[in-house]
């Protein structure tokens, strides 16, 4: 007995010993954290601050007509007042995340203690006990990291967040700040994301879901793991069942809804992203990460009309390509009709097995109630396919679909939503077997070599009634459109791409291609300056070049492996030879021309040094071809591509307002008395001679007569001029074109180099005449004046030279007054002529070995 006693006696004080020590360590750590408590406690004393702190804005791109391109920022939000939370999200929220949230001062001790022993045991922290007024002290006030330190100071924090707030308020507070997985915070953001619809209008089954997404965002999120997500849920709703909060009724109704969470992105008037993204980095570069969450209104100068029309012509001309090309195969095989099951472990098995009905009720709320006439009407369960094409993106405007029966003559086939459709040969009747960029069959494929059951294809919507879809694939092949003003280079339109969801690579700005013939101008521009004239005379005939910059012997070609002979430089051009560019630039010689051609903004750095830049052989981008055609279109005065022209803060101040240079032939011509009239961006200086320019409008206009630009004569006006582009191998196809106001750049091909099969003329060319049937639709015609000191004389078409008097086949051409010929045809003999009678001018005449 007294050895009892002695044992009881020393617990006692050692209990009390301990006791002690536990308090003082207490008093210690509080003593330790008061001072910077005290500090974060003086940010509650303002509790309207409180409430707004941290509900960050968007950043919103719009058109130069105002309409909503995109918005960016992490915080896709909009508040909540308590009164406005449904009374079953709050049920929900507290059976997940605190049961005794109305009972305790702001800490669980029995969480708190739950915590410790998971430490003690597995000697890392699991879980923090938190209680929703410990998380709105850590979302507000506190970092997130996972320290002891941090975790006394929210302990601290929530206890006077108790005494200062009411219970209603720190809820409001809560689900305001929360992340929620795919950029929503707060749980009227979720709604929106996940349902397309306010909150107040979701049901029992969709607010539980939204319920348990706080705990871990991306695990029990019901778009990347909806089978996660879906037993996350259910479990809430047996806890909300045990604790009182639901009846039967609502209880078996809820844990039986199908998942129908699916992704919805802020709504938007325009679908322009590769604009979009390129003036989101701008403001990020001007504004810094900020820029994200301080409302800012970023104004572009997109017109909505012209980017409408260009992601038209650039989607259904790569749809066209690639049904000129014939069907590749299906884009996936042979999907299952029934998931792969998940294994599960960890939180997701305990919440499924805390669950009554366990893996039945999963497997039930999983089945698609879109199937069940389905599976009446094919005897299959397509509930599977009915998620993977929910969750398979559309691109292009392409939908995807699952084929369900394939016949010779047939194919039924599952499309997004659960529509059956049917699809005859009529609706494949482009489909032969694609064998390369050269070869297809001519005859279409029957539907059950086409694909089989299960295969994932894709259908294109159609005008026709009768047949309202069509059989479809990705194309391979990109292409970028980039339209401008002429005059101050202000980008009107831009596509990057076929889809930017596929492909966020902005090929418009970012993809250097070879130019080919598109080139060319810029070449011949500068040896009209130098001394060329139009009715030069060069010869089309073979050479070989030993180049040091080729490495080797270079035996240029032209594209149709003829050689024509003495040729006019004009036509030279227009019918794109490549001999005579090659010799117009062995005249000119690299240096000198390079130094010219970067004056429209191509950078010298990229030039290749050698005679293929004759050729096009130098990589630029769309956006850099465009600017170079806009100089050419706007008499020779440089302009700055550029899309952002107005930046505001969400209170309409102007933080940035774009102050570019553009031409203004009627504007003073000192820049300081146009700051004095009232106007902010610079003039623009002509950079080239005009003269030189009108004369290369005027042979840019028989590319379009008589040349490679044919096609666009469908126009049908006389103020287009432009030129195509084919790089060798058929790699790259381009166009380039404008009138007076507008110029607009095509470019076509694989992000990985290889022959696309077609040239400029077929490929690049009808997506421009698209989309300049929409620019340039009841505007004036608009061309150039013609500047003073050219002549307009009738010329020998084979010579050169003046016209005979008389003569029939005589044309008439255009010559800088001081380089008209000053011999006529007749007067002496071809092999006589010499080039400085041709040119009209022995200074700047092209020597001998230029032309032969």
């Amino acid at each position: 007995m007294r050895v009892f006693k002695g044992i009881v006696k020393y617990l006692f004080w050692l209990g009390v010993v301990g006791a002690g020590i536990g308090g003082a360590w207490a008093f210690a750590l509080v003593l330790y954290f008061l001072p910077s408590l005290h500090e974060e406690v003086a940010q509650l004393q303002d509790m309207e601050v409180l409430l707004s702190e941290q509900l960050e804005v968007p950043m919103r791109i719009y058109t130069s007509d105002n309409l909503l391109m995109a918005e960016f920022g992490e915080h896709r939000r909009t508040r909540i007042n308590y009164a406005d939370i449904p009374r079953r999200y709050v049920d929900a929220l507290l059976a997940a995340e605190d049961a005794s949230f109305y009972e305790h001062p702001g800490v669980d001790i029995k969480g708190l203690a739950r915590a410790a022993v998971q430490l003690i045991n597995s000697g890392r922290i699991q879980s923090g006990g938190s209680t929703i007024t410990m998380q709105v002290a850590r979302n507000y006030l506190l970092t997130r990291d996972r320290t002891f330190a941090r975790k006394i100071r929210e302990i601290l924090l929530s206890l006077r967040i108790e005494q200062q707030l009411t219970k209603q308020k720190i809820l409001e507070l809560y689900v305001n700040k929360i992340y929620l997985g795919n950029r929503a915070y707060g749980i009227a953001a979720a709604a929106e994301v996940y349902y397309g619809k306010p909150l107040a209008e979701l049901n029992l089954a969709q607010l539980a879901m939204i319920a348990g997404l706080p705990k871990a965002p991306s695990s029990y999120n019901p778009l990347a793991n909806p089978r996660r997500a879906l037993i996350r849920r259910n479990w809430i709703l047996s806890r909300m069942y045990r604790l009182g909060t639901l009846d039967d009724n609502s209880y078996e109704e809820a844990i039986r809804a199908p998942v129908t969470a699916r992704y919805y992105p802020p709504e938007q008037d325009i679908n322009a992203p590769y604009v979009a993204e390129s003036a989101r980095q701008f403001t990020l570069e001007s504004f810094g990460d900020s820029a994200y969450t301080q409302g800012l209104k970023v104004y572009t100068s997109i017109l909505s009309k012209q980017q409408k029309a260009a992601n038209k012509s650039i989607l259904e001309g790569l749809l066209n390509y690639d049904k000129r090309r014939g069907w590749r195969g299906v884009e996936q095989e042979a999907i299952p009709l029934v998931e792969q099951q998940e294994v599960l472990e960890g939180d997701a098995l305990a919440e499924i097995e805390a669950t009554e009905s366990g893996l039945e009720q999963v497997q039930i709320a999983l089945q698609d109630p879109r199937a069940k006439p389905l599976e009446e009407e094919l005897n299959l369960d397509v509930s599977h396919w009915l998620r993977v094409l929910d969750s398979t993106p559309v691109y292009g405007e392409l939908l995807p679909a699952i084929v369900v029966e394939a016949e010779s003559e047939r194919l039924l086939v599952l499309k997004k939503g659960g529509e059956l459709v049917e699809l005859t040969p009529e609706d494949w009747d482009w489909a032969g077997r694609y064998h390369s960029p050269f070869w297809k069959d001519r005859q279409a494929l029957t539907g059950n070599r086409l694909a089989g059951q299960g295969d994932l294809i894709r259908l294109q919507k159609t005008t026709s009634k009768e047949r309202p879809w069509q059989l479809a694939q990705l194309p391979k092949l990109e292409a970028a459109l980039v339209a401008m003003k002429t005059e101050t280079g202000e980008i009107t339109a831009l596509v990057g791409g076929f889809d930017f969801n596929q492909s966020r690579f902005n090929r418009a700005d970012q993809a250097a291609r070879q130019a080919g013939s598109v080139f060319k101008p810029f070449v011949y521009m500068a040896a009209l300056e130098k001394g060329y004239t139009p009715a030069t005379i060069i010869n089309d005939a073979p050479v070989v070049f030993e180049d040091q910059q080729l490495e080797d012997v270079w035996r240029p070609q032209n594209s149709t492996g003829t050689f024509y002979g003495p040729t006019r430089l004009r036509e030279g051009l227009y019918k794109s030879r490549n001999l005579i560019s090659v010799r117009v630039l062995n005249y000119l010689g690299l240096s000198r021309a390079i130094e010219y051609i970067s004056r429209f903004g191509f950078p010298a750095e990229r030039m290749p040094r050698d005679l293929s830049l004759s050729l096009g052989s130098a990589n630029v981008t769309p956006v850099e071809m465009t600017s170079a055609y806009a100089m050419l279109a706007n008499g020779g005065f440089p302009v700055e591509a550029h899309l952002v022209t107005r930046i505001e803060n969400a209170e309409g101040e102007v933080l940035y307002q774009a102050a570019k240079p553009r031409v203004c032939l009627d504007c003073p011509t000192k820049q300081e008395t146009l700051e004095q009239a009232g106007v902010s961006y610079p003039l623009s200086k002509r950079a080239v001679d005009e003269r030189a320019v009108y004369t290369m409008h005027s042979i840019l206009r028989d590319v379009i007569n008589d040349g490679t630009g044919k096609r666009a004569k469908a126009l049908e006006r006389s103020d287009i001029r432009g030129k195509t582009g084919t790089t060798n191998e058929l790699h790259d196809a381009w166009f380039s074109g404008f009138n007076g106001d507008v110029v607009a750049s095509v470019w076509a091909g694989f992000d990985q180099p290889s022959s696309t099969g077609e040239y400029g003329a077929n490929l690049a060319l009808p997506m421009w005449i698209q989309f300049m049937q929409v620019a340039l639709r009841n505007q004036p015609e608009k061309v150039m004046q013609r500047p003073e000191g050219l002549v307009t004389v009738r010329i020998d078409p084979a010579s050169g030279l003046l016209a005979s008097p008389g003569q029939q086949d005589a044309m008439f051409e255009i010559f800088y007054k001081e380089r008209v010929p000053q011999n006529r045809s007749a007067e002496q003999s071809f092999q006589n002529d010499l080039p400085e009678n041709q040119g009209g001018s022995s200074g700047n005449a092209p020597p001998p070995e230029a032309l032969f």
